[in-house]
């Protein structure tokens, strides 16, 4: 009998995929490790790691199911720049990352990539993003956000509108995140905006860089 494939599906990624792909070709450095906080299923970091060759693409997962999604993507679809997932919650104040972990072999983290998390999370998850970033970064150091946003507190589309109306509906502590709000977060941490690129579905991509 087959073991039970852990891997986990979310309809977004094939969707915006191609369109980040475009953009991270263009904004990340040429070389490195790129560090993906809150790699979900774990279907953008196979998508994006042999595609985005010489970096290194390493991901993690605070959720274990979620991890475990990205560990069964990577056993179905393995790439040599590709990493297993470190256990990373945002809001510690040091990232697994940070610690003794075995990271040698690999370049110097240069790139934050997170896809679809701060409106899905606690504004303290935002906070702790921004202030790893600072952490980890070296100066030049690129991140790089996708997600929807408000723009001088209002929504810029009636479906992003309703779906803040549902995530709240979740969590109160969740929510379509303000751009200024985010970006002012960012420049408290040595982070700043350098691009804004408008996304499919009324998304956008924010590109930050470390002093």
């Amino acid at each position: 009998m087959n073991p039970p494939d852990a891997r986990r599906y979310a309809p977004a990624t094939q969707r915006n995929r191609e369109p980040i792909l475009e953009i991270l070709q263009q904004v990340l450095p040429p070389q490195g490790t790129v560090l993906e906080i809150s790699s979900g299923t774990g279907e953008h970091a196979v998508f994006f790691a042999p595609r985005l060759t010489p970096r290194i693409w390493l991901p993690s997962e605070p959720e274990p199911r979620s991890r475990a999604s990205v560990v069964a993507w990577l056993e179905h679809s393995p790439a040599d720049n590709l990493h297993l997932p470190l256990d990373i919650d945002v809001r510690g104040t040091v990232w697994a990352v940070e610690e003794n972990i075995p990271l040698e072999s690999i370049p110097p983290i240069n790139a934050i990539v997170n896809i679809n998390m701060i409106h899905i999370a606690p504004w303290s998850a935002c906070l702790g993003l921004m202030a790893g970033a600072n952490r980890l970064l070296p100066s030049g150091g690129i991140m790089y956000l996708y997600g929807p946003y408000k723009r001088g507190g209002e929504h810029t589309a009636p479906s992003n509108e309703a779906f803040d109306d549902s995530l709240r509906a979740q969590n109160p502590e969740w929510g379509v995140r303000n751009l200024e709000d985010v970006v002012a977060a960012a420049n408290d941490q040595n982070l700043t905006l350098l691009n804004t690129y408008q996304m499919p579905a009324n998304n956008l991509s924010l590109v930050f860089q470390r002093a």
